[in-house]
Order: structure tokens, then C-alpha cells, then sequence
């Protein structure tokens, strides 16, 4: 069985590139990424960050072409 890491709050933000305080925001509106909450903490998966931020890519006129060319 692997072990997959968990990180709080101050380090998931971190690890996105954002604020502790906008997930802790996000999560009292029912945003942001997949969390657990075990007793007082909130633990975050860091494959759960992954597919947060791969969810919100935004594809350009160049990285479609450049997907294009990567078919092919």
C-alpha cells in the first residue's frame, strides 16, 4: 500500500501558489479543491490539488495548435 501525502491548509496553499486564507474561504463556500476533515483539521490530498488545478487549464490559440502538432 502506498502512502499518499497530505497537506494542511498553509502548505496546500503553498503548493497551489495561493493565500491560506482563499481555500479557507473556498471552503466555507463549497469551492475550491477536494479536502478531509479529521477532528479540527483539514487535510488536502496532493492528487486532489493536481486535478483541481489541471481542471481550471485554460487551452490558447497556441496550445491548441501545439496540441495538434503532438497528434500527428
Amino acid at each position: 500500500m502506498t502512502t499518499r501525502q497530505k497537506l494542511n491548509t498553509r502548505e496546500a496553499a503553498t503548493y497551489l501558489g495561493i493565500q491560506p486564507n482563499t481555500l479557507e474561504v473556498w471552503r466555507c463556500k463549497h469551492k475550491g479543491p477536494r479536502y478531509s476533515k479529521i477532528g479540527t483539521r483539514v487535510l488536502y490530498d496532493v492528487n486532489d490539488l493536481e486535478a483541481f488545478f489541471t481542471a481550471r487549464a485554460v487551452d490558447t490559440l497556441e496550445s491548441a495548435v501545439i496540441r495538434t502538432r503532438r497528434k500527428s
